[in-house]
């Protein structure tokens, strides 16, 4: 028997079902869908210290359980000291099981873990994907908070295949994203 993620049955039993209802979808191919998940990270202290972009890519490889990989600069900005084709972050792209494996890992154990929780802001770029800002790379298990040497953020992005943000909301709603309460 082949693995199959909880959140992978749980979108195609309940989520798919709910949705349909909700927005009256005619068939299921309608039904929006998290195509990929994308975690970046900048590190523009890289520029300095050359150590700090393989740390960042060693945390984001543990995070993601997937091969990050690095980005480089398009552009020369003198002000910054900054070169092209110099490593200025790392990020990784997470699709199909890694996916869902990933958001139940978020959702469940690591934004519990952030002090003073109450929610994530609602805040989509128009086109039905939702980025989500977080602060402290050591909320996640697989960091272990003794070796890291320095504190920093990172940025999740969702995209979804929904051509409105109020679906896209409905999805990563019933995906279990804990939004802050707003009225939508």
């Amino acid at each position: 028997m082949e693995y199959v993620p909880t959140l992978k049955t749980k979108y195609k039993e309940e989520i798919i079902p709910a949705l349909t209802e909700k927005f009256g979808y005619s068939s299921g191919m309608q039904v929006p869908r998290l195509q990929k998940i994308v975690i970046n990270r900048g590190v523009g202290q890289a520029i300095a210290d050359k150590k700090l972009i393989d740390v960042a890519e060693e945390e984001l490889t543990a995070i993601a359980g997937q091969k990050s990989v690095q980005t480089i600069s398009n552009k020369d900005i003198s002000n910054f000291k900054l070169r092209r084709g110099m490593p200025i972050g790392v990020k990784v792209t997470l699709r199909r099981e890694r996916m869902y494996e990933f958001l139940e890992r978020l959702v469940n154990v690591a934004l519990p873990r952030i002090r003073d929780f109450n929610g994530i802001a609602a805040k989509f770029d128009g086109r039905g994907n939702y980025t989500l800002g977080i602060t402290e790379q050591i909320i996640f298990p697989e960091i272990d908070i003794d070796k890291v040497n320095k504190i920093s953020g990172m940025d999740i992005t969702f995209v979804t295949s929904a051509d409105t943000d109020e679906e896209a909301f409905a999805l990563l709603k019933e995906f279990g994203l804990p939004f802050k309460n707003v009225k939508k």
